[in-house]
């Protein structure tokens, strides 16, 4: 068990799936968290369900000044962020030459402005107050890629070079930055791709040596401690939840 007594922890993307479980986590460490989500309503009642003083803030990932705002709120409410989680994420599954060009711009921009955007706004602060810790949740598919998802694994590829080039510019801070990369995940981005790609499930669940697709909680469990004192450490590390599904 780790101990984030104090901490504050910000997590994008938390209204549900890996997200809603990393911020329930964190909570469960007795961190305050921050649910930081566009589906607001949603992310209310993940806050409320979680308890421990969680609280939902609405925000665009991909809108800069949205993301300067919710920093900016959560730092007058509490002072600090200590913990900052980029998870927000999304993805259509397509072969790349039949891709549409308005889907990649969708694709980059959350997933990799978003993350862009949320570190040059919190980093700062995590300088001033002389520490802390991010944790960029990429993708196996950014380390091995993916058929289906070119420009998706570009964009988790380039979020892991970020995290390994930033936990060299950042130590001198003692903040520390890292990646985890979830394989195959029952989330309701993936039954969405799923329930387009019938058997895609059961393909997977028999490539996967533990023979089951990640839980929220799996990759939780590896967030909370990267975000811990435990994990001091440990910085521009990649670390994949996949179940064995990639080994290398």
């Amino acid at each position: 068990m780790f101990d984030l007594t104090g901490k504050v922890a910000l997590v994008t993307g938390a209204a549900q799936g890996i997200g809603r479980g990393i911020a329930a986590a964190l909570a469960a460490q007795r961190a305050t968290v921050v649910l930081a989500d566009v589906q607001q309503e949603a992310a209310e009642a993940a806050a409320a369900a979680i308890g421990g003083g969680a609280w939902a803030a609405p925000v665009d990932v991909t809108d800069r000044a949205q993301v300067f705002a919710c920093v900016e709120r959560v730092r007058a409410r509490h002072g600090r962020i200590d913990i900052l989680v980029n998870n927000a994420g999304w993805d259509k599954v397509a072969p790349f030459l039949e891709s549409d060009e308005a889907d990649w711009d969708r694709v980059i921009r959350i997933n990799l402005y978003g993350p862009l955007y949320f570190l040059k706004a919190v980093l700062p602060l995590m300088v001033a107050q002389g520490g802390g810790r991010v944790v960029n949740i990429a993708s196996d598919a950014g380390r091995v890629g993916s058929s289906g998802e070119a420009v998706y694994s570009a964009t988790k590829g380039g979020l892991i070079a970020l995290s390994k080039t930033l936990a060299r510019e950042m130590a001198r801070y003692r903040i520390t930055v890292n990646a985890v990369c979830p394989g195959p995940a029952d989330t309701p981005l993936f039954a969405a791709v799923r329930a387009e790609n019938p058997g895609l499930g059961d393909a997977l669940v028999r490539a996967i040596p533990l023979r089951r697709l990640a839980r929220p909680e799996d990759v939780a469990a590896a967030v909370a401690y990267l975000a811990s004192d435990e994990a001091a450490y440990v910085t521009g590390q990649t670390l994949s939840v996949s179940g064995g599904l990639t080994m290398v």
